[in-house]
């Protein structure tokens, strides 16, 4: 098979769709299997001119999409362990006041939402997050008055008499 784009054209119309069959029965994720082909066959293309010369091209780019797939399993099996293993010590009971937080802090704008996050929840102080945003403090100050006086829109100012609201984000 000669090493033009015409012959890998054909060679990766013909083989495809079975390729993407093979690793389908395998990972039993129909994207995922199409998605590993598409690497295999990418990497035989920048390799043509030598993969065209193989006795088995073919043979070459399964080899490589099962490598690829047996390395994206062993992957996610690594993701499982260490997510079953750091869920029960490091995910907080979802509260309704933690629900009902996360709902009032999806609708605010981005960096007011960032600031309070970073401000009330990761204790960063104001100067520190406007070093980190590459902002003024006073451009800081503004988001979390902002986002403050959202929020307190969002879910009901329900601060005690003298608490303020700062006290009421944080306590959430």
């Amino acid at each position: 098979m000669a090493a033009d784009g015409l012959d890998f054209d054909q060679f990766y119309a013909a083989h495809f769709a079975s390729l993407g069959v093979q690793l389908y029965a395998y990972f039993g994720d129909r994207a995922e299997a199409q998605d590993i082909a598409q690497e295999a066959f990418c990497r035989a293309w920048q390799r043509w001119a030598t993969v065209s010369a193989y006795e088995d091209p073919l043979g070459w780019v399964r080899r490589v999409a099962w490598r690829l797939a047996i390395s994206r399993w062993r992957r996610a099996k690594v993701a499982l362990t260490f997510v079953r293993r750091e869920r029960v010590e490091n995910v907080p009971e979802l509260s309704p006041d933690r629900v009902a937080l996360a709902q009032a802090l999806a609708t605010l704008p981005e960096n007011h939402r960032r600031a309070v996050v970073l401000h009330y929840l990761s204790g960063l102080q104001v100067a520190e997050i406007a070093e980190q945003e590459g902002v003024a403090v006073g451009t800081v100050k503004s988001w979390l008055h902002r986002g403050r006086a959202a929020l307190s829109v969002q879910l009901g100012d329900g601060a005690a008499p003298g608490q303020s609201g700062d006290e009421e984000v944080a306590r959430v």
